[in-house]
């Protein structure tokens, strides 16, 4: 069954965007009566369409449970990338739980956003959104906006920070995260196609932030992510 996060909902009834009353309407095209999932406020409801048109109004019917999220709070701080590369991304890390997704400005970045960084996080935010939605999500990731490492140092939010490295010293993830219990916040961050620079890494280790090896391969960045997000989930599931 189709799901569509909604902001505004009035005596039962929700309402959803333009954009996704297009989805509805265009896409799928629904007819009145039909049923879908809607998260509100981040929890989950099922509702019928009762309007098409102008935009799509759905009454609620009952709250459904959900249980989908995970216990463990991920943050990714993510070195910029192409834009298919950070598409693919921002997809599987969503469909995986990331809670958090910071996109980072690393020393090797190809990508510079300077101007078109609000455009850019626009577009990201309805690519998670999506995402969200067809994972079955009952929140949509929050995408910040661009951080330099002088940004990142500074967080201070978190119970764990780690810092992914191919550096021999760094520590295993599965020894690092194979104890953890309860609710935890942890940040990851993660390199360009270049890697770090041995500064950032200093400057990381000297906040910290502790080295963690992903294994004795050499992951890709848009693999690095979706990897780190498969073991927390799987450590969340024990």
């Amino acid at each position: 069954m189709q799901r569509y996060f909604v902001e505004n909902c009035e005596n039962d009834i929700f309402f959803l965007s333009n954009d996704d009353t297009y989805h509805v309407t265009k896409v799928m095209r629904m007819q009145l009566s039909e049923q879908v999932e809607i998260i509100y406020e981040q929890r989950a409801y099922l509702g019928k369409i009762i309007e098409l048109e102008p935009i799509v109004r759905v009454q609620m019917i009952e709250e459904i449970a959900d249980e989908n999220e995970l216990s463990i709070q991920v943050t990714i701080a993510q070195s910029l990338v192409k834009e298919q590369k950070m598409d693919y991304i921002l997809q599987k890390t969503t469909e995986l739980g990331v809670s958090e997704i910071i996109p980072y400005a690393a020393s090797r970045s190809i990508v510079k956003l300077d101007s078109k960084q609000d455009k850019k996080i626009e577009r990201w935010q309805k690519i998670v959104k999506e995402a969200s939605e067809q994972s079955k999500r009952t929140i949509v990731p929050n995408i910040t906006n661009v951080m330099t490492l002088s940004n990142l140092v500074k967080l201070s939010e978190y119970d764990m920070k780690f810092l992914c490295t191919v550096n021999e010293t760094s520590q295993n993830i599965k020894k690092l995260l194979s104890n953890l219990t309860g609710s935890v916040r942890m940040l990851f961050v993660i390199g360009p196609e270049g890697g770090f620079t041995e500064e950032e890494e200093r400057v990381f280790i000297d906040n910290g932030f502790i080295s963690l090896s992903l294994g004795s391969s050499v992951l890709r960045t848009e693999t690095a992510s979706t990897f780190i997000m498969s073991v927390v989930r799987y450590l969340d599931m024990e």
